[in-house]
């Protein structure tokens, strides 16, 4: 039985057939009642003209087989035989009918002005009916009360019509609303897969490029003084662990954020906490022990940062300080100050390089100019600015501005830091 109804919702124009074949059969039979007994005044006389009734019966039937198909054009048929009717005096028959179907299949899926058309046609064929055909003998209450019965009906099949639209509307509504979220969904998915991936691909590089440049510059050292200098290759063989180490756990930390993806500030960046201003110094220790000379100082008075902040300002001196040492040539020297203002924490690292600077050859397949690109975007993500390019007189210069809060936001940290 369900498939029998799975079959007609899926071919509505072949029941909308069959209705109208059965009620082209009833007027048939009603048409051949009156020619047999054409005598009996209680059939219409109008229907023994059969070359009158037939167009109009056809026309009824065929506005009932294509009502989904052609609503408003139906709606013409229906109402020019309804008009044929009245002026060929053809009675009211059960055919008519068709006329309560084509009123409510226009108020449900047909155009607006057909559906007003149609309630038009719904309070006004019954009162026409009752004037053409008045029933003889009937008294005036009888008729008007007959008349109203049969507006209501019209009226009804109308509203009907109209609310089957207006949930037909909603639900598409719906459905429009749901498929128009799941776009955003997957839209907002894949810009935060995109933000991730930009995420991790700043971590990897300033865990990377750092630690395996200083791991490259002692190896390179180490294998130089092998012989002649054992006491420093122990030292730069000493450095390169560390140096591992410290790459191992940040790597750790990295991979525990893939894994349970919390943030790194909650439970997976136990592997190791996240760097901030306080590790400046030892990342300078860290590379003056691997042969580059850097002049760091701070001004102003250092204060509670947010972590965000702290971790963007460790990561631009620490880009910065691997690149003069990859790029600024044998005898680079370095500078980085870190100034606390009253609003913004600037940061400015320069080098008197002389080598090759490949430094602005951004985004290349190499991975050249990776750094400064997560640089902008780490700096872009706290709000501030950054400027880096060739320093007057030889070298590069970067200086980056990072907005800070007011000296009341910043307090609730620094107890936080201090307990």
């Amino acid at each position: 039985m369900s498939r029998i109804y799975d079959f007609l919702r899926r071919h509505p124009m072949w029941v909308d057939g069959f209705w109208a074949l059965l009620l082209l059969g009833i007027s048939a039979l009603y048409l051949f009642a009156g020619q047999v007994v054409q005598g009996d005044t209680d059939l219409p006389s109008g229907l023994v003209d059969g070359l009158t009734f037939v167009p109009i019966a056809l026309a009824l039937s065929a506005a009932v087989a294509l009502r989904r198909k052609l609503p408003e054009q139906m709606l013409l048929l229906a109402t020019g035989a309804g008009v044929a009717q009245l002026v060929a005096d053809v009675t009211v028959y059960p055919g008519d009918f068709a006329l309560l179907v084509i009123i409510f299949t226009v108020a449900s899926r047909g155009a607006r002005w057909a559906s007003r058309f149609a309630l038009v046609g719904a309070v006004a064929a019954p009162s026409l009916s009752a004037v053409r055909w008045p029933t003889e003998g009937q008294d005036p209450s009888g008729a008007v009360f007959g008349t109203i019965f049969m507006t209501v009906t019209f009226v009804l099949a109308w509203v009907l019509g109209d609310s089957l639209r207006t949930r037909r509307a909603y639900y598409a509504e719906l459905e429009e609303r749901a498929t128009r979220l799941e776009r955003e969904r997957e839209a907002r998915a894949k810009v935060a897969v995109a933000a991730e991936r930009a995420r991790i691909a700043r971590e990897l590089h300033d865990v990377v490029a750092h630690n395996v440049s200083v791991m490259v510059v002692q190896a390179d050292g180490a294998a130089y003084v092998l012989d002649s200098a054992p006491e420093q290759t122990r030292g730069a063989l000493e450095t390169i662990s560390g140096t591992g180490r410290q790459a191992l756990a940040e790597m750790r930390r990295l991979l525990g954020v893939l894994r349970t993806g919390q943030d790194p500030d909650g439970d997976a960046a136990a592997y190791v906490p996240q760097p901030g201003v306080e590790q400046l110094a030892e990342l300078v220790e860290q590379v003056r022990s691997a042969g580059l000379t850097v002049d760091f100082r701070i001004e102003g008075s250092p204060r509670a940062l947010p972590s965000g902040v702290e971790l963007t300002a460790y990561r631009v001196v620490q880009e910065a300080l691997t690149n003069s040492r990859k790029h600024g040539g044998d005898q680079v020297g370095a500078k980085v100050l870190l100034k606390y203002g009253e609003r913004e924490l600037t940061l400015l690292a320069e080098d008197d390089g002389s080598g090759e600077d490949r430094r602005l050859h951004e985004g290349g397949a190499d991975g050249l100019g990776h750094g400064l690109i997560g640089m902008r975007e780490r700096v872009d993500m706290v709000g501030g600015s950054l400027q880096a390019g060739p320093r007057p007189g030889g070298g590069f210069r970067i200086s980056a501005v990072l907005p800070l809060p007011e000296a009341a936001e910043a307090a609730p940290a620094q107890r936080r830091r201090n307990r």
